[in-house]
């Protein structure tokens, strides 16, 4: 098996996950949109749930390659909090973050890739947190790295509904008038 032949499909089926979702994650959408068959990439991946997890894992690399260049070098919490905030709140980031949000959603449905991939993926986004801050003690950057993220996960969900305000609210103390 070409490492090379898989990693090209990888990222061409990333690209059309994040364009169209993981509802149009069925072998003949993806084979098409990676200029193959759908026996071709079963030759490459063990099963389809092989094949929507490596998807995934390298939505999150490309991620978190994105936010590295945005943060560069460890900041204290509020400063990087902010940095977050915004960069996941862009319009070039969004659409990995719909794609998050539609594994969370099927984890929350009882999806057990979703679960397991989704767990592995937020774990290592919390490792990435605590590496790029700027903490007076180990306790306390686990601690804030956890902070960190579950603040940016509630973020990402009420800007997922239209509820920035509350985000900027609990930021800065004041609400911003609804749109």
């Amino acid at each position: 098996m070409s490492i090379d032949r898989r990693a090209a499909l990888l990222e061409a089926l990333a690209d059309h996950v994040l364009a169209h979702g993981l509802a149009s994650a069925s072998l003949r959408p993806l084979a098409k949109a990676a200029g193959t068959s759908d026996r071709m990439l079963l030759y490459y991946f063990t099963d389809k749930s092989d094949l929507i997890a490596a998807i995934l894992e390298t939505i999150a690399v490309r991620l978190t390659a994105m936010l590295a260049g945005a943060t560069g070098a460890p900041q204290p919490f509020a400063a990087l909090r902010a940095t977050l905030l915004e960069s996941l709140s862009s319009e070039a980031v969004w659409p990995y973050m719909r794609i998050w949000l539609e594994v969370a959603a099927g984890a929350a449905r009882g999806d057990p890739l979703l679960t397991e991939v989704g767990a592995r993926i937020g774990r290592g986004f919390l490792a990435w947190g605590k590496a790029q801050l700027l903490s007076a003690s180990p306790a306390i950057r686990s601690r804030e790295a956890a902070q960190l993220l579950v603040f940016i996960e509630g973020a990402l969900f009420l800007k997922s509904l239209g509820l920035e305000d509350i985000t900027a609210s609990a930021l800065t103390g004041a609400a911003k008038p609804a749109q």
